[in-house]
Formats: structure tokens, sequence, C-alpha cells
């Protein structure tokens, strides 16, 4: 009897198919390799701007040299952590954040420490006092003069540090009628300090205590004449003209 069963059909071989997906793969990779090469040379791949603010005692090429950033340079070269790192090391820079905006602009905000006082320097240009405690140039557009000027201070002098940060904690209407501020130290009050107002008060007291007695120098430059006030371990006030005893005044009337 005849054998009329049809032949299996062989499978087609698997190695093909692989081979095949392979090829497919490399061939991908490739062209993202070209692409990727192409891109680090056009100049989208660069920084194209930088862009800073918030800086007002900094200039902006000090910001750039600190940075290490400049146009041109690639766009992705540069940590934004590191360079936030770097900024922050500048004594007038309190914060820096950077901000990539693709494609090719970097954006730099600065945060600086408040000015809190004034100075005037050696070569007799008005520096503003920080409540980091440096000594920054005032730019040249100028700035409105509204805070107390420290004079007859030593730049090293660690007081001076304090003071500063003491003035930053101080409400800005408690101090507004303090013109000057002088160093007078004692063996018991080794930061001890001199103020005088716009209001003809001279005020005797210390770094460490000036924000805790500020309210009493306030309340005796709203109700009494001008005079000194010492603001120590116990408060005290002196007219500089004292008032004659009534006999006195009634001896003259007669």
């Amino acid at each position: 009897m005849p054998n009329n069963q049809m032949p299996a059909l062989k499978k087609e071989s698997m190695p093909k198919r692989k081979t095949n997906r392979k090829l497919i793969t490399v061939l991908i990779l490739l062209f993202i390799a070209i692409l990727a090469a192409v891109f680090f040379r056009s100049p989208v791949s660069k920084i194209s701007q930088i862009q800073i603010d918030g800086n007002v005692f900094t200039t902006k090429e000090e910001i750039l040299a600190k940075s290490g950033l400049a146009v041109g340079n690639p766009f992705f070269g540069d940590n934004g952590t590191e360079v936030e790192k770097k900024l922050k090391e500048n004594p007038a820079v309190s914060a820096a954040t950077v901000d990539k905006q693709f494609p090719g602009t970097i954006v730099i905000h600065i945060k600086e420490y408040d000015a809190v006082a004034y100075e005037l320097a050696s070569d007799g240009q008005l520096h503003a006092i920080l409540s980091s405690g440096v000594s920054v140039t005032l730019p040249e557009s100028g700035m409105a003069v509204e805070k107390p000027i420290l004079t007859h201070w030593k730049d090293d002098d660690p007081v001076k540090v304090e003071l500063s940060k003491v003035l930053k904690e101080i409400p800005n209407e408690l101090t507004t009628d303090i013109s000057e501020i002088i160093p007078s130290p004692t063996p018991s009050f080794p930061d001890r300090i001199k103020l005088y107002t716009k209001s003809q008060f001279e005020v005797i007291t210390s770094v460490s205590l000036l924000k805790d007695k500020v309210s009493y120098l306030n309340q005796v430059i709203e109700t009494e004449e001008p005079g000194i006030i010492t603001m120590l371990e116990a408060d005290s006030y002196e007219p500089f003209n004292p008032a004659p005893p009534e006999e006195e005044s009634a001896e003259t009337g007669e």
C-alpha cells in the first residue's frame, strides 16, 4: 500500500532572526553615536548666554570668574551644584542657584548678605558692612545710606563681626535713629560700644546687650531731651542740660 503521508516541513532556523536583530541594534547604536557626536560639536550644545540677577555688592565679572562658566563652554560640562558651592565661597554671597535652560542659557540667581551698616575706609570711600561681617565696596551707582556708620574699627576686629550679626537681628525701625557706632572697650566690657543718634543722644552699651536693650533706647529717645543713655548691667539716663533745681529757679525769678 502506497504511503500518502505528506513529508514534514522543515522549520526555519532561528539564528538568522537573531543575526538581524543584532545588526539592527548595532545600527541604532551607531546612529545614536553619530547624532551625539554631531550634537556636541554643534553650537546648540554650547553655552550661548549667562544671565545673573540678585547681585548688588558683587560684580558680574567676579561671579563669572568664581563660577568658571563662560559663553562657548559645553552646556552640560559643568555640574550646577558644584558651581553653586564655588559661588558661596564669596563672603558676600549667602546663597546661589544655577538654573540651566536648554538650549544654551544659564541663569545664576545670587542672594547676598544684607547690609547692616556702613564704614569709611582708609581710602575715604564708603563701604557696606554685611551681616556676615565682611566689608564690601559700594556699587558705583551708590546706595541710600540708611544704616549706622561704623568708625574707628579695625578691619580684623572680631567684635565688629559680632556687631554686624546683632544689627541683622534688630528691626530697621529700631536702628534708623542710630547714626554712628564706635568701639569703646573696657576691661569689664571688652565689647563695649558708643552709639550716637540723629536725635543728639550719646549711648553707652555693649554688643552682647544691644539687642535686648535697644527697645529701652527708643523709649528714652521718644520721651526725653538729648542726653547720655547707659545700657549695661543697669539702664540710666542723664540729660546734657539738666533742669535747674526749683529753688534756684525761684531765686532767679526774684
